[in-house]
Protein backbone atom coordinates (compact mmCIF):
# COMPACT_ATOMS: atom_id res chain seq x y z
CA UNK A 1 0.00 0.00 0.00
CA UNK A 2 1.62 3.27 -0.96
CA UNK A 3 1.61 6.06 1.23
CA UNK A 4 -1.21 7.67 -0.81
CA UNK A 5 -3.61 4.86 -0.29
CA UNK A 6 -2.44 4.79 3.66
CA UNK A 7 -3.28 8.66 3.53
CA UNK A 8 -6.67 7.41 2.16
CA UNK A 9 -7.77 4.65 4.62
CA UNK A 10 -6.87 7.12 7.55
CA UNK A 11 -9.29 10.11 5.94
CA UNK A 12 -12.07 8.29 4.91
CA UNK A 13 -13.02 7.20 8.36
CA UNK A 14 -12.20 11.05 9.69
CA UNK A 15 -14.46 12.36 6.88
CA UNK A 16 -17.26 10.28 7.74
CA UNK A 17 -17.64 10.41 11.12
CA UNK A 18 -20.21 9.80 12.13
CA UNK A 19 -22.50 9.83 14.14
CA UNK A 20 -20.82 10.03 17.53
CA UNK A 21 -19.09 12.96 16.18
CA UNK A 22 -19.95 15.99 18.63
CA UNK A 23 -21.14 17.81 15.62
CA UNK A 24 -23.07 15.23 14.20
CA UNK A 25 -26.53 15.85 14.66
CA UNK A 26 -26.01 19.83 13.39
CA UNK A 27 -24.47 18.56 10.16
CA UNK A 28 -26.62 16.27 8.51
CA UNK A 29 -28.07 17.02 5.61
CA UNK A 30 -31.65 17.03 5.67
CA UNK A 31 -31.89 18.57 8.86
CA UNK A 32 -29.43 21.36 7.28
CA UNK A 33 -31.96 21.91 4.37
CA UNK A 34 -34.68 21.95 6.24
CA UNK A 35 -32.58 24.69 8.96
CA UNK A 36 -32.11 26.59 5.36
CA UNK A 37 -35.13 26.66 4.31
CA UNK A 38 -37.50 28.03 7.73
CA UNK A 39 -34.41 30.93 7.90
CA UNK A 40 -35.17 31.40 4.38
CA UNK A 41 -39.07 32.34 5.33
CA UNK A 42 -38.24 33.53 8.70
CA UNK A 43 -35.60 36.17 6.85
CA UNK A 44 -38.19 37.25 4.51
CA UNK A 45 -40.78 37.69 6.27
CA UNK A 46 -39.34 39.89 9.18
CA UNK A 47 -37.18 41.58 6.07
CA UNK A 48 -40.74 42.78 5.10
CA UNK A 49 -42.15 43.97 8.12
CA UNK A 50 -38.46 46.09 8.78
CA UNK A 51 -39.43 47.45 5.19
CA UNK A 52 -42.86 48.37 6.04
CA UNK A 53 -41.81 49.98 9.52
CA UNK A 54 -39.82 52.80 7.34
CA UNK A 55 -43.05 54.27 5.69
CA UNK A 56 -44.28 55.27 8.98
CA UNK A 57 -43.52 59.16 7.69
CA UNK A 58 -43.59 59.06 4.54
CA UNK A 59 -40.39 57.23 3.54
CA UNK A 60 -38.99 56.99 6.72
CA UNK A 61 -39.53 55.40 10.03
CA UNK A 62 -40.19 58.71 11.64
CA UNK A 63 -37.37 58.16 13.56
CA UNK A 64 -34.03 57.98 12.34
CA UNK A 65 -34.41 54.81 9.78
CA UNK A 66 -34.90 55.54 6.24
CA UNK A 67 -36.65 53.21 3.58
CA UNK A 68 -34.07 50.95 2.45
CA UNK A 69 -31.68 52.25 5.13
CA UNK A 70 -28.05 52.67 3.75
CA UNK A 71 -29.90 52.30 -0.22
CA UNK A 72 -30.62 56.05 0.63
CA UNK A 73 -26.72 56.69 -0.15
CA UNK A 74 -26.44 54.99 -3.08
CA UNK A 75 -29.69 56.43 -5.10
CA UNK A 76 -28.80 59.53 -3.61
CA UNK A 77 -25.19 59.38 -4.74
CA UNK A 78 -25.63 58.96 -8.45
CA UNK A 79 -28.90 60.95 -8.95
CA UNK A 80 -26.99 64.22 -7.38
CA UNK A 81 -23.83 62.98 -9.81
CA UNK A 82 -26.49 62.85 -12.80
CA UNK A 83 -27.80 66.05 -12.34
CA UNK A 84 -24.64 67.77 -11.84
CA UNK A 85 -24.43 67.60 -8.43
CA UNK A 86 -21.73 65.92 -7.62
CA UNK A 87 -20.27 68.17 -5.76
CA UNK A 88 -23.07 68.07 -2.85
CA UNK A 89 -22.27 64.32 -2.54
CA UNK A 90 -19.11 64.92 -0.46
CA UNK A 91 -20.74 68.16 1.80
CA UNK A 92 -22.06 66.20 4.78
CA UNK A 93 -24.74 69.13 5.07
CA UNK A 94 -26.11 69.06 1.79
CA UNK A 95 -25.93 65.57 1.13
CA UNK A 96 -28.02 64.96 4.20
CA UNK A 97 -30.52 67.66 3.53
CA UNK A 98 -31.15 65.98 -0.29
CA UNK A 99 -31.71 62.47 1.22
CA UNK A 100 -34.24 64.04 3.64
CA UNK A 101 -36.21 65.66 1.08
CA UNK A 102 -36.36 62.09 -0.63
CA UNK A 103 -37.24 59.98 2.46
CA UNK A 104 -38.85 62.55 5.47
CA UNK A 105 -37.26 64.69 7.84
CA UNK A 106 -36.68 62.48 10.86
CA UNK A 107 -33.71 60.29 9.59
CA UNK A 108 -30.04 59.90 11.00
CA UNK A 109 -27.15 61.35 9.57
CA UNK A 110 -26.36 59.23 6.19
CA UNK A 111 -23.19 60.09 4.44
CA UNK A 112 -21.44 59.13 1.29
CA UNK A 113 -18.12 57.20 2.05
CA UNK A 114 -17.29 56.08 -1.11
CA UNK A 115 -15.00 57.18 -3.96
CA UNK A 116 -16.06 58.83 -6.90
CA UNK A 117 -16.15 55.65 -9.35
CA UNK A 118 -19.04 54.22 -7.56
CA UNK A 119 -21.13 57.35 -8.63
CA UNK A 120 -20.25 56.32 -11.94
CA UNK A 121 -20.65 52.34 -12.02
CA UNK A 122 -24.33 53.19 -10.32
CA UNK A 123 -25.55 56.09 -12.83
CA UNK A 124 -28.14 54.11 -13.60
CA UNK A 125 -29.96 54.05 -10.79
CA UNK A 126 -30.34 57.68 -11.30
CA UNK A 127 -32.84 56.65 -14.30
CA UNK A 128 -35.27 54.59 -11.48
CA UNK A 129 -37.69 56.23 -8.79
CA UNK A 130 -36.34 55.63 -5.22
CA UNK A 131 -38.70 52.96 -3.98
CA UNK A 132 -38.24 50.34 -7.32
CA UNK A 133 -34.41 51.38 -7.56
CA UNK A 134 -34.01 49.65 -4.06
CA UNK A 135 -35.49 46.31 -5.29
CA UNK A 136 -33.40 46.45 -8.41
CA UNK A 137 -30.26 46.92 -5.84
CA UNK A 138 -31.17 43.77 -4.20
CA UNK A 139 -32.06 42.16 -6.91
CA UNK A 140 -29.39 42.62 -8.97
CA UNK A 141 -26.54 42.67 -6.77
CA UNK A 142 -27.87 39.36 -5.28
CA UNK A 143 -28.38 37.87 -8.67
CA UNK A 144 -24.24 38.59 -9.92
CA UNK A 145 -23.69 37.51 -6.25
CA UNK A 146 -25.37 33.50 -6.77
CA UNK A 147 -24.13 33.55 -10.75
CA UNK A 148 -20.20 34.08 -9.51
CA UNK A 149 -21.16 31.60 -6.66
CA UNK A 150 -22.51 28.77 -9.34
CA UNK A 151 -19.54 29.17 -11.08
CA UNK A 152 -17.58 27.51 -8.24
CA UNK A 153 -19.35 24.39 -9.41
CA UNK A 154 -20.80 23.80 -5.85
CA UNK A 155 -24.37 22.16 -6.07
CA UNK A 156 -26.30 23.89 -3.84
CA UNK A 157 -25.08 27.52 -4.96
CA UNK A 158 -28.79 28.38 -5.25
CA UNK A 159 -29.87 27.85 -1.59
CA UNK A 160 -26.85 28.74 0.07
CA UNK A 161 -26.95 32.26 -1.93
CA UNK A 162 -30.19 32.58 -0.81
CA UNK A 163 -30.03 31.26 2.93
CA UNK A 164 -26.52 32.79 3.86
CA UNK A 165 -27.62 35.26 7.33
CA UNK A 166 -25.15 37.66 5.33
CA UNK A 167 -27.13 38.01 2.47
CA UNK A 168 -30.32 39.06 5.09
CA UNK A 169 -28.06 41.63 7.16
CA UNK A 170 -27.20 42.85 3.88
CA UNK A 171 -30.61 43.16 2.62
CA UNK A 172 -31.92 44.62 5.59
CA UNK A 173 -28.99 47.57 5.71
CA UNK A 174 -29.60 47.99 2.25
CA UNK A 175 -26.10 47.28 1.94
CA UNK A 176 -23.37 46.73 -0.84
CA UNK A 177 -22.12 43.25 0.31
CA UNK A 178 -23.64 40.94 -2.17
CA UNK A 179 -21.89 43.39 -4.92
CA UNK A 180 -18.57 42.93 -3.05
CA UNK A 181 -19.25 39.27 -3.08
CA UNK A 182 -19.70 38.90 -6.87
CA UNK A 183 -16.94 40.70 -7.60
CA UNK A 184 -14.26 39.43 -5.06
CA UNK A 185 -15.78 36.20 -5.45
CA UNK A 186 -16.25 35.57 -9.38
CA UNK A 187 -12.31 37.01 -9.96
CA UNK A 188 -11.08 34.32 -8.14
CA UNK A 189 -13.67 31.79 -9.83
CA UNK A 190 -12.89 32.97 -13.61
CA UNK A 191 -9.00 33.55 -12.96
CA UNK A 192 -8.11 30.28 -14.30
CA UNK A 193 -10.83 30.34 -17.25
CA UNK A 194 -11.33 33.98 -17.95
CA UNK A 195 -7.90 35.80 -16.68
CA UNK A 196 -9.22 39.25 -18.75
CA UNK A 197 -12.67 38.73 -17.26
CA UNK A 198 -10.94 38.43 -13.60
CA UNK A 199 -9.30 41.43 -14.01
CA UNK A 200 -11.86 43.64 -14.59
CA UNK A 201 -13.56 42.05 -11.42
CA UNK A 202 -10.71 42.82 -9.62
CA UNK A 203 -10.30 46.20 -11.08
CA UNK A 204 -14.14 47.17 -10.13
CA UNK A 205 -13.29 46.49 -6.33
CA UNK A 206 -11.46 49.79 -6.36
CA UNK A 207 -14.91 51.38 -5.30
CA UNK A 208 -14.37 49.72 -1.77
CA UNK A 209 -10.37 48.62 -1.82
CA UNK A 210 -10.17 47.88 1.52
CA UNK A 211 -11.75 44.56 0.81
CA UNK A 212 -9.21 43.26 -1.73
CA UNK A 213 -5.76 43.83 0.14
CA UNK A 214 -5.17 40.05 -0.56
CA UNK A 215 -5.75 40.05 -4.38
CA UNK A 216 -2.12 41.94 -5.20
CA UNK A 217 -0.70 39.65 -3.20
CA UNK A 218 -2.31 36.19 -4.39
CA UNK A 219 -1.77 37.34 -7.83
CA UNK A 220 1.99 38.35 -7.64
CA UNK A 221 2.32 34.89 -5.81
CA UNK A 222 0.76 33.38 -8.49
CA UNK A 223 1.97 34.96 -11.40
CA UNK A 224 -1.07 36.00 -12.77
CA UNK A 225 0.45 38.53 -14.97
CA UNK A 226 -2.54 39.47 -17.27
CA UNK A 227 -5.00 39.78 -14.85
CA UNK A 228 -2.83 41.85 -12.79
CA UNK A 229 -2.18 43.94 -15.85
CA UNK A 230 -6.10 43.72 -16.14
CA UNK A 231 -6.84 44.92 -12.36
CA UNK A 232 -4.87 47.83 -12.99
CA UNK A 233 -6.17 49.24 -15.99
CA UNK A 234 -9.49 48.72 -15.21
CA UNK A 235 -8.81 50.42 -12.01
CA UNK A 236 -6.84 53.56 -13.62
CA UNK A 237 -9.85 53.60 -16.41
CA UNK A 238 -12.25 53.83 -14.15
CA UNK A 239 -11.03 56.70 -11.97
CA UNK A 240 -10.02 58.69 -15.29
CA UNK A 241 -13.60 58.43 -16.46
CA UNK A 242 -14.81 59.37 -12.85
CA UNK A 243 -12.42 62.56 -13.21
CA UNK A 244 -14.11 62.96 -16.66
CA UNK A 245 -17.36 62.84 -15.72
CA UNK A 246 -17.36 64.82 -12.55
CA UNK A 247 -14.21 66.69 -11.84
CA UNK A 248 -11.21 66.39 -9.89
CA UNK A 249 -13.08 68.14 -7.04
CA UNK A 250 -15.48 65.05 -5.85
CA UNK A 251 -12.22 63.61 -5.40
CA UNK A 252 -10.31 65.50 -3.37
CA UNK A 253 -13.47 66.01 -1.16
CA UNK A 254 -13.55 62.32 -0.81
CA UNK A 255 -9.86 62.70 0.37
CA UNK A 256 -10.56 64.99 2.59
CA UNK A 257 -13.45 63.03 4.26
CA UNK A 258 -11.65 60.09 4.52
CA UNK A 259 -9.77 61.18 7.92
CA UNK A 260 -12.70 62.64 9.46
CA UNK A 261 -14.81 59.03 8.56
CA UNK A 262 -12.07 57.42 9.91
CA UNK A 263 -11.60 58.85 13.11
CA UNK A 264 -15.83 58.69 13.63
CA UNK A 265 -16.08 55.18 12.54
CA UNK A 266 -13.49 53.30 12.55
CA UNK A 267 -11.37 54.87 15.44
CA UNK A 268 -14.09 55.65 17.89
CA UNK A 269 -16.86 53.25 16.72
CA UNK A 270 -19.61 56.20 16.37
CA UNK A 271 -22.93 54.22 15.70
CA UNK A 272 -21.62 51.05 14.18
CA UNK A 273 -19.02 49.21 16.17
CA UNK A 274 -21.66 46.60 16.96
CA UNK A 275 -21.37 45.64 13.59
CA UNK A 276 -17.74 45.42 13.04
CA UNK A 277 -16.04 42.29 12.97
CA UNK A 278 -12.55 43.22 12.21
CA UNK A 279 -9.36 42.33 14.61
CA UNK A 280 -8.63 46.44 14.78
CA UNK A 281 -12.20 46.84 16.51
CA UNK A 282 -11.83 44.07 18.53
CA UNK A 283 -9.12 45.19 20.38
CA UNK A 284 -10.72 48.43 20.69
CA UNK A 285 -13.39 47.21 22.44
CA UNK A 286 -11.47 45.82 24.61
CA UNK A 287 -10.03 48.85 25.93
CA UNK A 288 -6.82 49.44 23.71
CA UNK A 289 -5.44 52.70 22.42
CA UNK A 290 -5.87 53.30 18.83
CA UNK A 291 -1.74 53.11 18.12
CA UNK A 292 -1.96 49.40 19.41
CA UNK A 293 -4.63 48.39 17.83
CA UNK A 294 -3.06 49.73 14.51
CA UNK A 295 -0.01 47.90 15.46
CA UNK A 296 -1.91 44.69 15.69
CA UNK A 297 -3.93 44.72 12.94
CA UNK A 298 -0.75 45.51 10.41
CA UNK A 299 0.84 42.57 12.44
CA UNK A 300 -2.28 40.21 11.38
CA UNK A 301 -2.54 41.67 7.86
CA UNK A 302 1.42 40.98 7.44
CA UNK A 303 0.33 37.42 8.73
CA UNK A 304 -2.53 36.79 6.52
CA UNK A 305 -0.65 38.23 3.53
CA UNK A 306 2.30 35.59 4.22
CA UNK A 307 -0.03 32.54 4.21
CA UNK A 308 -1.98 34.08 1.05
CA UNK A 309 1.35 34.39 -0.47
CA UNK A 310 2.47 31.10 0.62
CA UNK A 311 -0.87 29.14 -0.55
CA UNK A 312 -0.59 31.04 -4.87
CA UNK A 313 3.13 30.68 -4.56
CA UNK A 314 2.78 26.66 -3.93
CA UNK A 315 0.01 26.48 -6.24
CA UNK A 316 -2.15 25.06 -3.30
CA UNK A 317 -5.67 23.41 -4.97
CA UNK A 318 -8.46 26.44 -6.23
CA UNK A 319 -10.70 25.45 -3.48
CA UNK A 320 -7.96 26.23 -0.86
CA UNK A 321 -5.94 29.18 -2.28
CA UNK A 322 -9.22 31.01 -2.99
CA UNK A 323 -10.80 30.55 0.99
CA UNK A 324 -7.45 31.77 1.79
CA UNK A 325 -7.66 35.08 -0.25
CA UNK A 326 -11.22 35.58 1.39
CA UNK A 327 -10.55 34.59 4.68
CA UNK A 328 -7.10 36.36 4.68
CA UNK A 329 -8.60 39.54 4.00
CA UNK A 330 -11.15 39.72 6.27
CA UNK A 331 -8.24 39.10 8.87
CA UNK A 332 -6.29 41.86 7.19
CA UNK A 333 -8.54 44.84 6.96
CA UNK A 334 -9.19 47.08 9.93
CA UNK A 335 -12.90 48.25 8.38
CA UNK A 336 -15.21 44.85 7.89
CA UNK A 337 -18.55 45.00 8.96
CA UNK A 338 -21.48 42.09 9.19
CA UNK A 339 -22.62 42.62 5.79
CA UNK A 340 -19.60 42.14 4.09
CA UNK A 341 -19.16 38.60 5.23
CA UNK A 342 -21.74 37.84 2.37
CA UNK A 343 -18.52 36.77 0.36
CA UNK A 344 -18.03 34.21 3.12
CA UNK A 345 -20.38 31.84 1.20
CA UNK A 346 -17.62 31.21 -1.24
CA UNK A 347 -15.74 30.15 1.98
CA UNK A 348 -18.21 27.76 2.90
CA UNK A 349 -18.63 26.45 -0.92
CA UNK A 350 -14.47 25.98 -1.03
CA UNK A 351 -14.65 24.13 2.14
CA UNK A 352 -17.31 21.64 0.77
CA UNK A 353 -15.39 20.71 -1.83
CA UNK A 354 -12.37 19.99 0.68
CA UNK A 355 -14.60 17.82 3.18
CA UNK A 356 -14.08 14.23 2.20
CA UNK A 357 -10.97 14.99 0.62
CA UNK A 358 -8.96 15.96 3.44
CA UNK A 359 -7.28 14.01 6.63
CA UNK A 360 -8.72 16.58 8.94
CA UNK A 361 -12.10 15.10 10.62
CA UNK A 362 -15.12 16.38 8.23
CA UNK A 363 -16.60 17.62 11.76
CA UNK A 364 -13.80 20.57 12.08
CA UNK A 365 -14.42 21.60 8.06
CA UNK A 366 -18.30 21.94 8.73
CA UNK A 367 -17.64 23.78 12.10
CA UNK A 368 -15.67 26.20 10.39
CA UNK A 369 -18.14 26.20 7.54
CA UNK A 370 -21.10 27.38 10.29
CA UNK A 371 -18.58 30.28 11.92
CA UNK A 372 -18.52 32.04 8.62
CA UNK A 373 -22.06 31.38 8.13
CA UNK A 374 -23.41 32.64 11.48
CA UNK A 375 -20.79 35.31 12.58
CA UNK A 376 -23.16 37.85 10.67
CA UNK A 377 -26.11 37.18 13.13
CA UNK A 378 -23.96 37.25 16.10
CA UNK A 379 -22.36 40.30 15.71
CA UNK A 380 -24.38 43.05 16.10
CA UNK A 381 -26.77 41.35 19.42
CA UNK A 382 -23.27 40.37 21.17
CA UNK A 383 -21.54 43.98 20.22
CA UNK A 384 -24.34 45.95 21.27
CA UNK A 385 -25.39 44.13 24.67
CA UNK A 386 -21.85 43.18 25.37
CA UNK A 387 -19.57 45.25 24.46
CA UNK A 388 -18.17 43.00 22.64
CA UNK A 389 -16.43 42.46 18.68
CA UNK A 390 -16.46 39.27 18.25
CA UNK A 391 -15.76 38.72 14.75
CA UNK A 392 -12.18 37.79 14.72
CA UNK A 393 -12.74 34.75 16.91
CA UNK A 394 -14.91 33.22 14.06
CA UNK A 395 -12.50 34.16 11.24
CA UNK A 396 -9.43 33.19 12.41
CA UNK A 397 -10.05 29.55 13.32
CA UNK A 398 -11.53 29.83 9.68
CA UNK A 399 -7.57 30.68 8.41
CA UNK A 400 -6.37 28.56 11.06
CA UNK A 401 -7.86 25.84 9.02
CA UNK A 402 -7.19 26.99 5.43
CA UNK A 403 -3.46 26.55 6.47
CA UNK A 404 -3.65 23.29 7.90
CA UNK A 405 -5.71 22.45 4.70
CA UNK A 406 -2.54 23.41 2.85
CA UNK A 407 -0.22 21.46 5.22
CA UNK A 408 -1.94 18.38 4.95
CA UNK A 409 -2.36 18.85 0.91
CA UNK A 410 1.99 19.15 0.70
CA UNK A 411 2.23 16.32 3.12
CA UNK A 412 0.57 13.64 1.50
CA UNK A 413 0.81 15.22 -2.21
CA UNK A 414 -1.19 16.83 -4.87
CA UNK A 415 -2.51 13.64 -6.40
CA UNK A 416 -4.35 12.94 -3.59
CA UNK A 417 -6.23 16.24 -3.16
CA UNK A 418 -6.96 16.14 -6.95
CA UNK A 419 -8.46 12.69 -6.90
CA UNK A 420 -11.60 14.07 -5.69
CA UNK A 421 -12.02 16.49 -8.28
Amino acid sequence: MTSIDRSKAIAKPLSEAPSEAPLGPLINPARLRMIAQCWMVIACAVYVIDLLQQTHDGLSDGIRRPFGDDFVNYWSGPFLAAHGRANEVYDFVAFHAFEKSITGPDIDFYHYSYPPVLLLLMLPLALVPYVPALGVWLVGTWYGFYRALKLTGYDGALPLSLAIPALFVNAVGGQNGALTAALLGGGLVLLDRRPVVAGILFGLLVYKPHLALMVPFALIAGRRWLTIAVTAATAVTLIAMSVAAFGIHPWLQYESNLSLLRAAILENGAGVSHRMVSVFVFVRRLGADVGPAYALQAACALTAAFFVARSWLRDDPSPIRNAMVIVGTCVATPYLQDYDLVMGAFVVAWLHMEDGRSPIPAQWIRLAQAMILLLPLVTAPLGKFLGLAVGPLFIIPVLVLLIRLSAEHHRVGAHRFQAGS
